[in-house]
């Protein structure tokens, strides 16, 4: 008998709470005190949602219609400009050139005043067309771009052609009458010469000025694109601006007929220009 109450005195004590554990919540209260758990985070898709494999024969048909777009809005346009291009001819020549019976356009063969004015239509057309070619290479790589991306293309439609106007103004106000000053300055008080401006060259000079600044004015929309996408840095841009600056004096020296190196000289100062106030406009704003 003394021996079974001891037992049972014993098992007693051992299934008794000791005074540590009547302290410790239950694993229920636990969970009640415990902090809720944070939201789960929003996976951004690794890919472009629309993005998908397609054969090499599909993206050149598809390359080949954009750029077809592209050529036929530059085509209406340039029609549409032709029954006004003597007018601007005689805009365009009396504003850069000082107005004198000297500095008339003569014509050296019979189709120079219709291939003029076939170039001045063309003009326009490439610059209305500057926009077209930028949405219309958005609608190709649409597919493989992020909604972000998208918007910064979209944003670049109205920009280019806002940067056309910009570079033709330019052009028309400040670097064409610059250079034919220069070029008047050789044969003031030149007495042995009858100076002859031929229509042909020197509207050539003319448009090609207009149309080269047109484009050299989008290099900022370039380089706010690229660094948008990622696919470049301004500290990448800026430690290689010598090689920049080297690109900008070749395409000037190339597309500005000039033999005198004035007109590539000025192309290529505002090329550098641009680009240089791009990198430090992204510097200012902390891109």
């Amino acid at each position: 008998m003394g021996e079974e109450s001891e037992a049972t005195a014993g098992s007693n004590l051992s299934k008794s709470p000791s005074s540590e554990d009547a302290r410790e919540p239950p694993e229920e209260e636990e969970h009640l005190y415990a902090p809720e758990d944070p939201e789960p985070a929003v996976e951004r898709p690794s890919q472009p949602t629309e993005d998908e494999e397609m054969p090499l024969a599909d993206h050149i048909e598809e390359m080949i219609k954009r750029l077809a777009a592209i050529l036929i809005v530059a085509g209406v346009v340039s029609v549409i400009t032709l029954p006004f291009a003597d007018t601007v001819i005689n805009f365009l020549w009396d504003s850069v050139l000082p107005v004198s019976q000297k500095t008339r356009p003569r014509l050296y063969h019979p189709l120079a005043l219709v291939m003029t004015e076939l170039k001045v239509a063309s003009l326009a057309g490439v610059i209305i067309a500057l926009p077209v070619m930028v949405y219309q290479t958005y609608l190709f790589m649409r597919p493989g771009l992020y909604p972000h991306e998208r918007r910064y293309y979209l944003a670049a439609v109205p920009t280019s052609l806002i940067l056309a106007f910009v570079g033709v103004s330019f052009a028309y106000f400040l670097i064409l009458p610059a250079i034919f000053t220069y070029f008047l300055s050789y044969t003031q008080g030149a007495e042995v010469v009858t100076v002859a401006f031929g229509l042909t060259k020197t509207f050539n000079l003319i448009l090609m000025m207009m149309g080269v600044l047109a484009v050299v004015f989008q290099i900022p929309l370039l380089i706010m694109l690229a660094i948008m996408m990622g696919l470049t840095t301004r500290q990448w841009m800026a430690d290689r601006r010598l090689y920049f600056w080297s690109g900008f004096l070749g395409f000037s020296f190339l597309f500005s007929p000039d033999p005198t190196g004035m007109a590539p000289f000025l192309v290529a100062l505002t090329m550098v220009g641009l680009f240089e106030g791009t990198l430090f406009l992204l510097k200012w704003t902390g891109r």
